[in-house]
């Protein structure tokens, strides 16, 4: 470094850096003469002067401008990254200089723990104790200053599970069962669940009658089953430090017991919940219970919202994008036959601020007043308050009289409520100058029509507003009855003639200076229709035409405009109905194709030049259809008619002949003719009473009108209503019944479909009597969807006769019963055991067990049950064969094991006693190494095909012999041969290929396979594929002969 360069002050290069950093200068230009250039440039800039010379030149720079702020961040405090970054970057003229606070300090930057990129704050190796808070970044220039939104830097973590081993739960069969996942300490609140199984990463799969609670993890199962015993593990995941832990594993041991009924028990209970507008809302409902309960959601007295989804078998309601009308009570009912359990709670919609109305950058004249409105709407409502340069400046609207210089500066409007913060940036520029006409001169040639009016512009730009003065050619102008000098300084002159014809000079003047601008004004003829349109009648389908004539000044060119009751047809768009005549200049005939009753209304033609425009209407009478009609009105809502009143529509020139009322259910969305009282509405009607309905159903109506010409579109929806209820006046059909377990009668039915329901709390009423017996038992079931009940009773004998009738009921009483059927009670359980039981062995993975039948004629059919002897009985296999069997195989055995087999028979009410158990031990396995085939040789009509030995192992059955299926290539069906010599003899194919199959046997039976194909097309020794084949997985190649 030479001593010019070391001259340069650390302060200068600095600044020289700084600006490279901005990218105010490339680096490859940084020498010391271009060090003083830009550090004397920072000092000009910097001077109080210069910025008032910017005031006065228009101020060509701007204030800093976010274009990135920084944003709530959470750092994993296992994170080994060793730092973490928070990001500000704006754009200014001059470029600006940043800062920041923490916790509205602010922060040294320059300790080694802090450094900056620009606007980007980077803390190395942070520490919660000091860096955890609130974020400000603040960006500086000669204009101002401003804040950016507060960002939170949080420390992440999810601690492990506590160490200790957890109890095991015992829990009987059919009993429902809740376990605890008891997260441990952690931050964010947003974990996920899910639960191990034994191992991982086995996941329990989430099914109607498992449940995981994504609020508090917790394992709901609604009735426990045998299946259900394993060890189980909370497994914890925290999306935003990408870290997962599980808990120790949790014994859950199913008590073996006879399953019991147990009602509908609510245990997740979704809470009083606060959402924000356009949030997705998850509402969770989970229930215990045997047989397992369904569940039903709802929105009291009002409908689900259209964005409501129910997923994980009924347990979770997410509604997307919540809307303020999404607030209500939401309810959520579980049932099962035994009961019901209902839970209710609301749902609070609210939201965080958002801009209705926000300041923009504005430029005002000196001494003007400032009113900056500020609007945000949230709920609650937001407070608005305002910074200046980064620094408190008021609250509420914004609004300064007599704007000076010390107004400028940068400006932030910031609409808080408890849900969040926005802030809305704006410069405020204050304008000094004398007036000028360069930016907005007048124009030179000013085209006035003959009689008509012109108004000729004066916008000079000034500050403070100017006053104005007009000439014209040496004389001063002063208004009078034809001439007009507006406050905005625009000239108007009306009834033009040949005599204003001149230059006109409009002058500016204010406290800084004054300046004027001259135009020529020249007078042309007017426009003027000469040939209007006339009113047209027309039926639909029909054309019309519209005639439009106009005579204009010769040098100016003639547009034709139309519009139709105030708005321009656009041709172009409507082409199929609009066409206008462009052959003749002067001549604007409009041509309406295929009318419509759209098309009727006020026509206006409208001759136009760049001057003055001349405009003529008619009006397009449409005959056609009636319209729809309006104002629906039900009333009178009973159980079976409403009355309803409407409004007429317009009958569009032809009069109304009849009424025709249409009617719409939840059933159908088919809209079907309604019957009416009286049945022909006539069309100077305006009420009927729709009869027939279904009561207590939810009914929209629409109304079509009728005349000569058609029939007209529907009106729009009524409201919708339900009809009063009624009782029930259908019996359930196909009542029947009978079967199930020990000491149960099973009733069954149809249930009624929702229409015939005819009120609220409807269910059924089941009677059952021993048949002779006189007097009926009773009982309610309150589901209308199940169309069965089990009746328990110690003392019912078995397989006897009863009556049984069903009858549905609501709240507005009973309906009829059904006719009464006969059926029976359940069978006892068979008490005979099957005996003689034996069983032969007939390969290692094949055993055959027979047994003698008992005399119980309810029996259905026969259990065997077999299970290894290293194996608990509960891990038995099962084979279910029917009354009609004496003896079964049993398949895929180990070889070389040792199986407990028994037999049991059964029937509908349940198993009998088993037989006593027979130990039996599978063969050894049938050799695992294939035969070698060694040669395959033709000898006149017949192939000798030979194979080396096989050689058992000492866990595999001795060899017994050789079997060979000789068989035709592609077909699995041949001729087996069975030897225990090491040789066979095969004829020779008398056409195509044949396929030799050789398998070693023994006890165990049958080894791997080794083939060969052998042809009649050749002579002599063939070539041959030897191909080795597992039985059950087909053909694999081997080598060539």
């Amino acid at each position: 470094m030479n001593k010019r360069t070391r001259r340069n002050s650390p302060h200068k290069v600095f600044l020289a850096l700084m600006l490279v950093l901005q990218g105010t200068i490339p680096f490859e230009i940084i020498t010391e003469q271009k060090i003083t250039m830009w550090f004397f440039i920072y000092h000009l800039i910097t001077t109080p002067s210069f910025i008032f010379c910017l005031a006065e030149e228009g101020n060509k720079g701007y204030g800093p401008v976010f274009e990135e702020q920084p944003i709530d961040t959470i750092y994993p405090e296992e994170s080994s990254d060793g730092q973490v970054s928070m990001n500000c970057r704006a754009r200014a003229i001059p470029f600006p200089t940043y800062r920041w606070k923490l916790n509205s300090w602010d922060i040294d930057l320059t300790k080694d723990r802090y450094s900056m990129v620009g606007g980007r704050l980077v803390i190395n190796n942070p520490e919660k104790s000091r860096d955890a808070g609130k974020y400000v970044c603040v960006v500086s220039n000669i204009f101002g200053t401003v804040r950016s939104s507060e960002a939170t830097l949080s420390f992440g973590y999810l601690d492990p599970f506590p160490p200790e081993e957890r109890y095991e739960v015992k829990v009987r069969e059919g009993v429902g069962a809740v376990l605890l996942c008891e997260p441990p300490y952690h931050y964010p609140d947003d974990l996920s669940y899910r639960w191990l199984l034994n191992e991982f990463p086995i996941f329990i799969a989430l099914d109607k009658r498992r449940f995981v609670s994504q609020t508090n993890g917790n394992l709901y199962i609604a009735n426990v089953e045998a299946s259900d015993k394993g060890n189980y593990s909370c497994f914890v995941s925290s999306p935003s430090i990408t870290k997962s832990v599980f808990s120790k594993f949790i014994p859950l041991i199913p008590q073996s017991d006879r399953a019991k009924v147990y009602p509908a028990d609510i245990k997740v209970k979704f809470k009083d919940t606060y959402a924000l507008l356009g949030q997705n809302v998850t509402l969770e409902c989970f229930a215990l219970g045997n047989p397992v309960p369904e569940l039903r959601w709802s929105k009291y007295l009002e409908p689900m919202p259209a964005t409501a989804e129910i997923s994980m078998s009924g347990a979770v309601l997410k509604i997307f994008n919540i809307q303020y009308e999404d607030e209500g009570l939401y309810e959520c009912e579980a049932e099962n036959y035994k009961g019901k359990d209902k839970h209710q709670a609301r749902v609070y919609v609210q939201a965080s601020p958002e801009w209705v109305e926000h300041i923009n950058d504005t430029e005002k004249d000196i001494g003007s007043d400032l009113y900056w409105p500020c609007v945000a709407t949230g709920k609650p409502i937001p407070t608005i308050r305002w910074l200046k340069n980064g620094v408190s400046f008021r609250k509420g609207e914004l609004r300064i009289q007599s704007l000076s210089f010390d107004d400028a500066g940068m400006y932030q409007c910031i609409a808080e409520n408890t849900h969040g913060i926005i802030y809305a940036n704006a410069e405020l520029k204050i304008v000094a100058s004398p007036p000028t006409f360069e930016l907005n001169p007048m124009k030179k040639k000013i085209l006035a029509a003959k009689g008509g009016r012109v108004i000729i512009e004066c916008k000079p730009k000034a500050a403070p507003k100017p006053k104005f003065s007009w000439s014209k050619g040496t004389e001063l102008l002063v208004n009078g009855s034809r001439i007009h000098i507006w406050d905005d300084g625009s000239l108007e002159i009306i009834n033009i003639t040949k005599l204003d014809e001149g230059r006109y000079t409009c002058f500016a003047e204010n406290n800084r200076g004054k300046a004027n601008s001259t135009g020529v004004l020249e007078m042309t003829e007017a426009t003027k229709i000469t040939l209007a349109p006339l009113n047209v009648d027309v039926t639909v389908g029909e054309n019309a035409t519209m005639q439009c004539i106009a005579s204009h000044d010769r040098t100016l060119d003639l547009t034709f405009i139309w519009s139709l009751n105030g708005f321009v047809i656009d041709f172009e768009k409507e082409h199929e109905h609009y066409e206008r005549n462009v052959m003749i200049k002067s001549n604007g005939e409009l041509l309406i194709k295929n009318v419509q009753l759209r098309h009727a209304g006020r026509y206006t033609c409208t001759a136009q030049t760049i001057v003055d425009n001349s405009s003529a209407s008619a009006d397009l009478v449409v005959r056609g259809p009636p319209g729809p009609p309006g104002g629906i009105r039900v009333e009178e809502i009973r159980d079976t008619a409403v009355a309803l009143t409407w409004s007429r529509g317009t009958d569009n020139h032809s009069p109304i002949s009849k009424y025709t009322i249409q009617s719409k259910t939840f059933l159908s969305e088919e809209w079907k003719d309604a019957k009416t009282e009286p049945s022909d509405i006539e069309g100077n009607m305006e009420s009927a009473t729709v009869i027939d309905l279904i009561p207590w159903m939810e009914y929209e109506f629409r109304i079509i009108a009728t005349n000569t010409l058609g029939t007209g579109e529907p009106s729009m929806p009524s409201q919708r209503i339900r009809t009063e209820g009624a009782p029930p006046n259908v019996a359930p059909s196909d009542v029947g019944g009978g079967g199930g377990s020990n000491r149960e009668l099973t009733i069954t039915w149809m249930p009624l479909s929702r229409e015939y329901h005819y009120g609220n709390n409807f269910g059924y009423i089941v009677a059952f009597k021993p048949f002779g017996e006189k007097e009926w038992r009773r009982v309610t079931v309150t589901n209308p969807e199940i169309g069965r009940y089990v009746h328990k009773d110690e003392s019912m004998p078995p397989s006897t006769q009863y009556q049984v009738k069903v009858k549905a009921f609501n709240n507005k009483g009973d309906g009829p019963f059904s006719l009464t059927a006969v059926i029976y009670s359940a069978q006892d359980a068979p008490t005979e055991i099957p005996t003689d039981v034996s069983i032969k062995v007939l390969s290692s993975s094949e055993m055959s067990v027979s047994w003698h039948h008992v005399t119980d004629k309810s029996v259905e059919g026969y259990q065997i049950r077999y299970w290894a002897a290293h194996d608990k009985e509960a891990a038995a296999q099962r084979v279910h064969v029917s009354n009609q069997e004496y003896s079964t195989k049993l398949e895929n055995l180990k070889p070389n094991t040792r199986y407990h087999v028994d037999v049991s028979a059964f029937n509908s009410a349940g198993y009998g006693p088993p037989s006593r158990t027979i130990d039996i031990i599978t063969r050894k396995a049938p050799p695992s190494q294939r035969p070698r085939i060694i040669s395959s040789v033709r000898s006149g009509s017949r192939y000798i095909i030979t194979w080396d030995h096989v050689k058992a192992m000492s866990n595999e059955s001795a060899v017994e012999g050789y079997k060979v299926l000789y068989r035709p290539d592609g077909q699995h069906e041949g001729k087996l041969f069975s030897t225990g010599k090491h040789t066979i003899e095969v004829p020779v194919p008398s056409g195509g290929e044949y396929v030799v199959e050789v398998r070693a046997h023994s006890e165990g039976g049958d080894g791997e396979v080794a083939q060969i194909k052998i042809s009649g097309a050749t002579t002599g020794v063939p070539t041959l594929l030897l191909v080795l084949v597992v039985p059950t997985l087909g053909v694999l190649a081997c080598s060539g002969f």
